[in-house]
């Protein structure tokens, strides 16, 4: 058992993720916890390697390749960053886990959400978050936000509106399952106000 705490940002590209995981990583540091954040694919060497693949492979790759892609990449990534600062009892802030494969493998690209998140279980161990924030927003609110800040869409980012809806279903489906693990927030919502909202319920769990 850890002594630490696992918190799990999700939500479609776009959704603020990356902010909201920084602005929490400072309070808590503020506070006296020792953090670390980190993300997935990229939160090691071999990860960084696997998500230039992933991510910004010119051609296809079958989307059970992708799903096992990401698999390899999380097992790695679990055993050598987040179990050990999780013994240490730091707090672990980490962009994307299992939930986003079910969504973007399972959801996404139509493959079996069970056979996918069986699949990343069985690579981290069965490890789950202690939280899971979901950023909710749609997909065109998130395609109006990347493209004021991106020259480059990577793969994912690329597909089309329909790819980006099922993957916002698969995620509120997933919150709606369990409403203990998740805190759902309207990423359309200003950033201070979803930092408090995000704040209020991790103070419960420090």
């Amino acid at each position: 058992m850890s002594s630490g705490l696992f918190i799990t940002f999700e939500g479609g590209d776009g959704s603020g993720k990356t902010t909201q995981a920084e602005l929490l990583g400072a309070w808590l540091g503020e506070a006296g916890r020792s953090v670390v954040r980190t993300r997935e694919p990229g939160g090691t060497e071999v990860g960084v390697e696997v998500r230039e693949i992933v991510l910004h492979h010119r051609g296809d790759i079958a989307p059970r390749a992708e799903a096992l892609l990401y698999a390899a990449d999380r097992a790695h990534h679990i055993a050598t960053v987040v179990r050990p600062a999780l013994a240490r009892g730091e707090v672990v802030i980490q962009d994307r886990y299992i939930d986003s494969s079910v969504a973007y493998q399972g959801a996404g690209r139509v493959l079996d959400p069970e056979a996918v998140r069986g699949l990343s279980e069985w690579a981290t161990e069965g490890l789950l978050p202690d939280l899971t924030i979901l950023l909710d927003l749609d997909a065109a609110s998130a395609r109006t936000r990347l493209d004021g800040a991106r020259t480059r869409y990577d793969r994912l980012e690329a597909e089309a509106s329909e790819f980006h809806d099922r993957v916002r279903s698969a995620y509120l489906a997933l919150a709606s399952a369990e409403p203990e693990r998740f805190l759902v927030v309207d990423a359309a919502a200003p950033v201070d106000e979803i930092a408090a909202e995000i704040r209020a319920r991790v103070a419960r769990l420090v």
